[in-house]
């Protein structure tokens, strides 16, 4: 018989990984080595012909034409630190939306603070869904960055991000796209200017990989400089893509896991129905409250729950010591979402789902909620 999987902490990162993803790192690590762009020898053009064919991988997935505009990064909060530093803001304004992590907000409030940016926050509904019908209200002459997180870590809250780019024209936004990745099919090619992934979550690769794209590099400085292999003659920093944005070797075994990950997704063992029908039965519990998307079509694989007579905290510990289900507890590094949802400061336990979750998993989960409703 199948072991029921309790993990529910795919929000945070990703388990099970496919199989494959270890062993492709053990396979490079043990068996291959080298180098990547750097060599040329066996082994370096072998690397470097696995990194460039994850690129291209990674491209195609997102409809980008040019993948020298596919950058590897450490995660997305690495990526997101790229364009928010490497575009040089000063004397302007920035529009975020108010479900923001501090992926953004850290490094904007650092970056407001020394060049006078002022931070606009776009009107949302109370789930903190745009309201599309106001976005243009936000939006003046001194914008010169929208920043949107596409699915909110904390009720998963998918948002209109092509409906927002056609609003906003020519202003350049950035999509924060750490939870969606793997999860929501994205197109850069519907104007999306920056696109900020992480390998962990819904992509199913090794932490400590992420994925950047830049619609048009001229926009950004890079803010790490050193070696590329390329251009060695020169102290000055290649400007020609990705090399502009890959300083120092890369995540070598990070890439062969996320290659795999790539070519060996899991079919989704639960389907939508099942997620919303499970937010349902949670909503008739006595006692617990499920923080979400307003409107269930805009739900993504992750939302949070609140109990009226615990704190998340014991809650979180319950559902862990009692069912050994493991899920996330806190504010998840977005207090200004938070703030907006009205679970500021206590928080809530987050429930984030993985395509090898299936509806036995789910039954499971709400029955042990049941039972722990009547402690």
């Amino acid at each position: 018989m199948r072991e029921i999987n309790k993990y529910f902490d795919n929000g945070a990162t990703s388990f099970p990984k496919p199989p494959e993803v270890a062993e492709e790192i053990a396979g490079y690590l043990n068996e291959i080595g080298g180098t990547y762009g750097r060599s040329y020898h066996s082994k370096a053009i072998q690397v470097s012909k696995i990194v460039e064919e994850t690129r291209n991988m990674f491209a195609k997935m997102i409809n980008a034409h040019n993948s020298s505009n596919i950058v590897f990064t450490h995660n997305a909060t690495h990526g997101i630190n790229t364009v928010l530093k490497g575009l040089n803001l000063k004397n302007c304004e920035v529009a975020v939306s108010v479900l923001e992590h501090n992926a953004v907000m850290r490094p904007l409030t650092a970056i407001a603070e020394q060049n006078s940016i002022k931070i606009r926050f776009i009107p949302s509904f109370s789930d903190g869904l745009i309201d599309v019908s106001k976005v243009s209200e936000v939006i003046t002459e001194k914008t010169a960055l929208v920043v949107v997180n596409h699915m909110s870590n904390v009720n998963g809250v998918i948002q209109p991000v092509e409906e927002i780019k056609e609003i906003i024209g020519d202003k350049p936004i950035l999509v924060d796209a750490a939870q969606s990745g793997g999860h929501i099919k994205i197109d850069v090619l519907k104007g999306l200017d920056f696109v900020a992934f992480t390998g962990h979550k819904g992509l199913l690769g090794p932490t400590g990989t992420g994925i950047l794209y830049i619609r048009n590099p001229e926009m950004l400085d890079s803010f790490i400089e050193g070696g590329t292999g390329s251009r060695s003659e020169s102290v000055e920093m290649p400007q020609f893509m990705p090399d502009k944005f890959e300083a120092g070797t890369p995540n070598i075994a990070g890439i062969f896991g996320l290659r795999a990950a790539l070519m060996n997704r899991p079919v989704p063992a639960h389907s939508f129905k099942e997620l919303a029908q499970l937010i349902e039965n949670i909503e008739e519990i006595d006692g617990f409250n499920v923080v979400r998307a307003n409107d269930i079509n805009n739900q993504g694989a992750l939302f949070s729950i609140l109990s009226s007579v615990m704190d998340p905290s014991v809650l979180g510990m319950k559902l862990f010591e009692k069912y050994s289900i493991e899920t996330r507890i806190g504010l998840h590094c977005a207090p200004l979402a938070h703030k907006h949802l009205g679970t500021f400061p206590q928080g809530t336990v987050r429930i984030s789902f993985s395509p090898y979750h299936t509806n036995e998993d789910i039954e499971y989960l709400i029955n042990s909620l049941r039972e722990i409703s009547k402690l």
